[in-house]
C-alpha cells in the first residue's frame, strides 16, 4: 500500500506523516527521501536538477528544501547531466517578403495568442535530418512538429498543419519565426493567411527574439538526443514523439509555469474563472516627442 493511500485511510496529510517520520526515525526518513530522489532522477533520465526534483518531492508531500536535495544528489552521484550546445539552420538570404516583429510587443494573457516556430538538425549515424517545432509561447506546450531529411518547405508546412489540426486556433493568432526561407515561402504564408494568422519574424541575426524555441531545442538535445543512438529515421521519430508528446508536454515541470507541466498549466487556465483577455500590444515611448503639461520635455 502506498504512503498516499495509507494517509487517506487514517485521515492524515502526507506532509504530516513525513514530518513525524523525520522526528521519530530520522535515518529511515533519510532513506525514504533518497529513494524518492533516485526514482525521480531515473524517471527523468538524470536531466532534472535539484529544484525540479525538490518540487516533485513537495508535490508528493515531502517536506524538503533544495539545499538538502542537492546534497543528497551529490552524495548519490545523481547531479543533472549537462551537454554541449548545437548549431543553427537558418537561411535568411532570400528575396521573399519578411514581416515586422510583432511578437516582441505582445503581452500575452492566454494560450493560442502567440505561436513560435523553429528548426534544428539531428545527426544520425549516416545522415543529418531536421526537426521543425511549433510551441504555444504562453504555455510552452509543443503544438506541432515534423521530421524530415530535407530542409524544404515541406517540413515547416507539416508542423504547421499538425498544430492547426490539434489546436484549431482563433483568428488573430500571431505566428513568430526567424526569417528563414522555410517560413517566408509563399505556401507557408498562404496557409497562415488562410487561417487568419498574423506572421511575425525575428530581427536579422538575433536568436534571442525566439528564445522560447531556442530553449526547447536545447532541452531536446540535452535530455533526449545527445548520448542516444537511433537505428534510423523511424526510430528517431518514435522516440521524439515519446519525448515531445508524453514527456515534455505531460511530465516535465517548467519553472516558468510555477513548476507545472505545459498540459497541466493549460488545464488550470481552462478551469480558472473569467474570460481570457486578448493579448495587448506595447510600444516604446520616445522622450523627445512626449511633453509634460508645462511644455517641457518629459
Amino acid at each position: 500500500m502506498t504512503v498516499e493511500r495509507m494517509c487517506q485511510l487514517v485521515g492524515v496529510s502526507r506532509a504530516g506523516y513525513y514530518r513525524r517520520l523525520a522526528e521519530r526515525a530520522p535515518q529511515e526518513e533519510e532513506m525514504v527521501v533518497r529513494a524518492a530522489i533516485q526514482e525521480i532522477a531515473v524517471k527523468h533520465r538524470r536531466h532534472y536538477g535539484r529544484r525540479r526534483i525538490t518540487q516533485e518531492l513537495r508535490n508528493g508531500g515531502m517536506v524538503v528544501n533544495h539545499k538538502r536535495v542537492g546534497r543528497l544528489m551529490r552524495e548519490d552521484n545523481l547531479l543533472a547531466i549537462r551537454q554541449r550546445r548545437f548549431g543553427v539552420t537558418t537561411n535568411s538570404k532570400h528575396e521573399l517578403e519578411v514581416y515586422l516583429n510583432i511578437a516582441a510587443r505582445l503581452e500575452l494573457t492566454g494560450i493560442n495568442q502567440l505561436w513560435v516556430a523553429d528548426i534544428t538538425y539531428i545527426r544520425l549515424q549516416g545522415e543529418f535530418v531536421f526537426l521543425a517545432i511549433i510551441l504555444d509561447r504562453f504555455s510552452r506546450c509543443a503544438v506541432g512538429w515534423a521530421l524530415d531529411r530535407s530542409l524544404s518547405i515541406r517540413i515547416t508546412l507539416a508542423a504547421l498543419k499538425q498544430a492547426i489540426a490539434k489546436r484549431q486556433p482563433p483568428p488573430g493568432l500571431v505566428h513568430h519565426s526567424d526569417r528563414g526561407i522555410q517560413y517566408a515561402a509563399r505556401e507557408y504564408v498562404e496557409l497562415l493567411q488562410e487561417h487568419e494568422m498574423i506572421p511575425s519574424m525575428s530581427r536579422p541575426a538575433n536568436p534571442y527574439d525566439n528564445a522560447a524555441c531556442e530553449r526547447f531545442m536545447k532541452t531536446l538535445k540535452e535530455e533526449e538526443v545527445d548520448g542516444r543512438q537511433y537505428r534510423d529515421l523511424e526510430d528517431l521519430e518514435f522516440h521524439l514523439g515519446e519525448f515531445i508528446e508524453r514527456y515534455y508536454n505531460q511530465q516535465r515541470l517548467h519553472s516558468a509555469l510555477g513548476y507545472q507541466t505545459p498540459e497541466a498549466f493549460e488545464r488550470s487556465l481552462a478551469s480558472a474563472e473569467g474570460a481570457v483577455l486578448a493579448p495587448r500590444l506595447s510600444f516604446p515611448r520616445h522622450g523627445e516627442i512626449y511633453r509634460s503639461d508645462g511644455g517641457q520635455d518629459s
